[in-house]
């Protein structure tokens, strides 16, 4: 009986190890999946499906932003969402499509606590609306790829609502650049003098923790509007 009962035991004890090894090594190879398709990617890590993004001042994203076939698509009420990964330097490529009449947002550097209610009152806004329908679009500094009521495109690149887009922002100590569909339209300096003399003509003036920060959250905004994302990728420099 006693020998029986030693024999069990060691079985128990050699599954046991066999499972925990299983474990590390599947989740070794995970890591090690991971790692290599970014390198595979030029360093572009792609932060599409819902898993690397939440809801604003939520652990969970809400059901209204959905994702199939590598789209991740708002319909309105889903609420503004944030990465899960704070970046600082950084190169982000997005390409996004705005329903007819549509407006919405990318943004960088967003600060999440309890003063600051959505996510406009601390990041930067790179603008995407459909120009030739939403009314917000008449004013200058709203116009897609604008650096949101602060800076205005050097030129108008954007595709019509219903039509793919393609956005890229980069951010590196402090110097933002955006391009659309290929052409760099925005460039400015964060905390510069002219920057500052930009954001005390916008309505900014009255967010204080507005573009302060040098690090933060990305978000993507519901402006009550149905909007899709693809091929979310990003580099940090």
């Amino acid at each position: 009986m006693t020998k029986q009962l030693v024999t069990g035991a060691l079985c128990l004890l050699s599954v046991g190890m066999f499972s925990c090894s299983n474990s590390n090594n599947a989740e070794t190879a995970t890591t090690s999946d991971s790692t290599q398709i970014v390198a595979e990617n030029g360093g572009f890590e792609d932060i599409t499906a819902p898993d690397h993004w939440r809801n604003y001042h939520v652990d969970s994203i809400s059901s209204d932003w959905t994702y199939q076939n590598g789209i991740l698509t708002l319909k309105p009420g889903g609420g503004d969402i944030v990465s899960k990964k704070t970046y600082k330097n950084f190169d982000l490529e997005i390409d996004w499509n705005i329903s007819e009449g549509g407006n919405s947002g990318l943004f960088f550097n967003v600060v999440e606590n309890d003063t600051l209610p959505t996510v406009y009152y601390s990041g930067p806004e790179y603008q995407f609306i459909d120009d030739e329908r939403h009314p917000d679009a008449k004013n200058r500094k709203h116009r897609s790829g604008d650096n949101y009521d602060v800076q205005q495109a050097t030129e108008e690149t954007v595709n019509p609502a219903g039509e793919w887009n393609h956005t890229r922002l980069v951010v590196n100590n402090g110097k933002v650049e955006h391009y659309l569909n290929g052409e760099k339209i925005v460039e400015y300096d964060l905390g510069s003098q002219a920057w500052q003399d930009s954001v005390a003509n916008s309505k900014f003036i009255e967010m204080p923790a507005y573009g302060k920060s040098d690090n933060g959250l990305l978000a993507l905004q519901d402006h009550g509007n149905a909007i899709s994302f693809r091929s979310i990728r990003i580099k940090e420099l």
